[in-house]
């Protein structure tokens, strides 16, 4: 294919098969685009231009790598280029300060969207079938918390930890896609996992549970939050959370933690989603719903996308992004329930 100088790709000159190609490696190159970055709809951006990239530089591609590796060299290259700009990293708002009350002037600070943490649809960023163990570590390491933890470390050592921990590339290979030695790649392993320590956050790609769908605990959990919450039923649904939950509402700098203040919460300011519906999906590796609220028209509107995280017996954070108009098509939910 001819070098280029258009903005775009030329439709005549577009080659199906090299197009189907480049696609067939879109989910494995969101995934990574979307830990170095944060953001769903910048993993969707850098991705695009991963794969424009490669469209445009296929005829320069010599072999010497697999096209898997020099499509990940590429995408690394654009993260970081979107990284090396002047913006501030992602948050999740426990990470900005002491928890919040249960009162409607909590709501006063508000941080533009591009500063908070994003969910993803798992269909968007996890492997399909395959080993059940490298799935596991993948759903592990796309969790809020995670994700959250990934952008406080520096670009090469987030980029290192994603590619060694997640994708398990040998030193060597990353090494070589870094344009580094086998010796740097092994030091910024060791200072990302040290960063994560502190921070009480791990990866262990040994002991992962290799399950590639939630297990029937989670999924039985799932149904008694939503089931509690629908009903309004704040006794119910406060014997699901652990003593220490949190609850936070981005893009809100508020958080809450402890049953009683999110009792409390959900009592008072929180009290308009008495009657909510709720639509299940899958976020970040963990259970999701889509909450609409009723609508004095008829039906219910769309309010926020909630994430809840567990530990395996109880719910432990509930997450409520609060931009519907952006994650529920992204989500593929609907617009308005009659």
């Amino acid at each position: 294919m001819a070098q280029s100088t258009r903005v775009g790709p030329d439709p005549e000159k577009i080659d199906p098969e090299l197009i189907a190609t480049l696609e067939r490696h879109r989910r494995e190159l969101t995934g990574y685009c979307y830990r170095m970055l944060g953001g769903a709809f910048d993993a969707e951006d850098a991705v695009q231009e991963t794969l424009l990239r490669a469209w445009r530089s296929y005829d320069r591609f010599e072999g010497r790598s697999s096209l898997r590796t020099w499509l990940y060299r590429i995408a690394g290259n654009v993260c970081l280029d979107m990284l090396g700009s002047s913006r501030a990293k992602r948050e999740r708002p426990m990470g900005l300060g002491a928890a919040s009350a249960p009162v409607v002037e909590s709501l006063a600070a508000e941080l533009p969207e591009e500063r908070w943490i994003e969910p993803v649809p798992d269909d968007r960023v996890l492997p399909g079938p395959g080993d059940p163990a490298n799935t596991a570590v993948a759903r592990e390491s796309v969790r809020l918390a995670f994700v959250a933890a990934l952008q406080v470390l520096p670009a090469k050592q987030r980029a290192v930890l994603v590619l060694r921990e997640v994708l398990r590339w040998p030193a060597q290979e990353v090494a070589e896609l870094l344009e580094t030695s086998v010796a740097s790649v092994n030091s910024a392993l060791q200072r990302a996992r040290a960063t994560l320590s502190e921070r009480a956050l791990q990866l262990d790609t040994a002991t992962a549970t290799p399950r590639t769908e939630p297990s029937e605990k989670e999924s039985a959990l799932l149904e008694r939050y939503i089931d509690a919450f629908e009903r309004y039923d704040m006794d119910g649904l406060s014997e699901l959370l652990r003593e220490d939950a949190v609850m936070n509402m981005p893009p809100y700098a508020m958080w809450l933690q402890g049953v009683e203040d999110i009792r409390a919460w959900m009592l008072g300011v929180g009290s308009g989603c008495r009657g909510s519906r709720c639509v299940p999906v899958r976020a970040n590796g963990s259970a999701a719903y889509g909450q609409y609220r009723p609508d004095p028209a008829g039906g219910w509107f769309p309010w926020g996308l909630a994430v809840l995280e567990n530990d395996g017996e109880r719910i432990t954070g509930i997450t409520t992004f609060r931009s519907p108009e952006r994650l529920f098509p992204l989500f593929g939910l609907a617009d308005h329930l009659d």
